[in-house]
């Protein structure tokens, strides 16, 4: 089966090649993974080495490994073999290796210099064929062509989408200076977005992943921007007087939601994504922040301290009365609303750290997800099934990957520089 990915690849090789260009001083830096913990089942998944992946800048099969390895869901049954797409399958000697599925394929330069990767998903218990994928992109494309494979199989094996080819955002500190970067949903890949002397702070994902917003202190003051990151414009869109800040992003992607202090008391507004329309919602004297968009669009969720300490509440797009969701501690920040609406993700201090916690909305039932206790900017993969947030390791600071069971675990670090902000963006379309 072919799939047409011709404007998901015209639209991030221009981005892939624009942040290169910034990008460069990066290369020769890395965000290493740690891995812990298994899910609760693990499925036993052959993938044999493609044929001819030397052709490739990258080796397809050790991406797909990696990407499945990570997650915890799957128990990789180890072969040497080399495997094309075409390959003729003997079931029953790859289910006595121990296997449930099989994944074969090929790679091929085109006469334009482009990569062509086919591969195919087998069930080696019903000896049917799952998946085939044929996809042709250029060379710099190569691993997200993998990220892509990894994805569908993930879904045919699971049921659930994919995260691979996805991105991150977050903000390293080193020495005096401050970078907002961009990377693969495995931190390979790092592109520069922002470099400045000053902070940058809460990147936010546009939902077709085009833009981020942040908030930059480059003026002596924190301002809201959207950066285009094809382009690299930026358009100012909050800078009143005092404090700007949390932008996150309407589903729609046409406003965002972000508190100021423009008027004494922090409160909650929403605002055009170019900057217009400014609504206030919340009219308080108490402190109003970090707001957040329902799934769905009709709620904002945002801390406040008006029942004396820091809580959770939501409150409708056009305003009214708001609503306490958080009661299990008397200090609750941060709240981050998992893609299906379901769930709520957020910080909470107990016995005097601060943990990620899960809380089921329907039913309010929290579960924590973190062993450590300087936690801080929870955000959800796509698919919801985990969470990136940052913490503390000695005195640098770290992002860290957490299923939503808590099973599985995984630590991004950066020798000699502290990571925050992280924040993970949509599925590359």
């Amino acid at each position: 089966m072919n799939v047409n990915i011709k404007s998901f690849y015209r639209s991030f090789l221009v981005l892939g090649f624009s942040l290169f260009l910034a990008g460069k001083a990066l290369a020769q830096e890395h965000l290493d993974i740690q891995i812990s913990g298994v899910g609760a089942t693990q499925i036993p998944v052959t993938i044999a080495g493609f044929a001819n992946e030397t052709v490739a800048p990258q080796k397809v099969t050790d991406i797909i490994r990696a990407d499945l390895a990570r997650t915890g869901l799957f128990r990789l049954v180890g072969t040497d073999a080399i495997l094309p797409e075409s390959a003729f399958i003997d079931y029953p000697k790859w289910k006595a290796n121990g296997a449930d599925a099989l994944v074969v394929g090929s790679v091929e330069k085109t006469a334009d210099g482009k990569i062509d990767v086919r591969y195919r998903l087998f069930d080696l218990g019903k000896a049917s064929q799952l998946s085939a994928l044929s996809m042709v992109a250029p060379a710099p494309m190569t691993r997200v062509t993998a990220h892509k494979i990894a994805d569908d199989i993930y879904e045919k094996l699971t049921g659930i989408k994919g995260m691979f080819a996805t991105r991150i955002a977050y903000v390293v500190k080193a020495g005096n200076e401050y970078r907002l970067e961009i990377a693969d949903s495995d931190g390979e890949g790092r592109q520069l977005a922002l470099r400045s002397k000053e902070p940058i702070i809460s990147p936010s994902w546009s939902p077709d992943g085009t833009k981020v917003a942040y908030v930059s202190f480059e003026a002596k003051k924190p301002v809201v921007y959207v950066q285009n990151l094809v382009t690299r414009a930026r358009t100012v869109v909050a800078n009143y007087k005092g404090n700007n800040s949390a932008p996150s992003w309407s589903p729609d992607g046409t406003k965002l939601a972000v508190a100021l202090s423009k008027n004494g008391y922090t409160q909650i507004y929403t605002v055009n994504a170019n900057g217009g329309s400014l609504r206030q919602l919340t009219q308080t004297r108490s402190i109003n922040t970090e707001p957040q968009f329902s799934a769905d669009g009709k709620w904002i969720y945002f801390t406040s301290d008006r029942s004396g300490g820091p809580q959770i509440y939501k409150i409708g797009v056009n305003g009214g009365n708001a609503q306490r969701v958080t009661f299990g501690s008397n200090y609750n920040i941060s709240p981050r609303v998992s893609p299906d609406g379901k769930s709520l993700a957020y910080i909470s201090r107990r016995n005097g750290g601060f943990q990620l916690y899960l809380m089921d909305l329907e039913n309010g039932q929290e579960m924590r997800l973190s062993d450590t206790a300087r936690d801080e900017s929870p955000s959800f993969s796509p698919n919801g099934q985990f969470i990136m947030y940052a913490t503390g390791s000695g005195r640098r600071g770290v992002l860290s990957v957490v299923s939503v069971d808590g099973r599985v675990r995984q630590r991004l670090t950066m020798k000699a520089a502290d990571v925050r902000e992280p924040s993970w963006g949509p599925f590359m379309k």
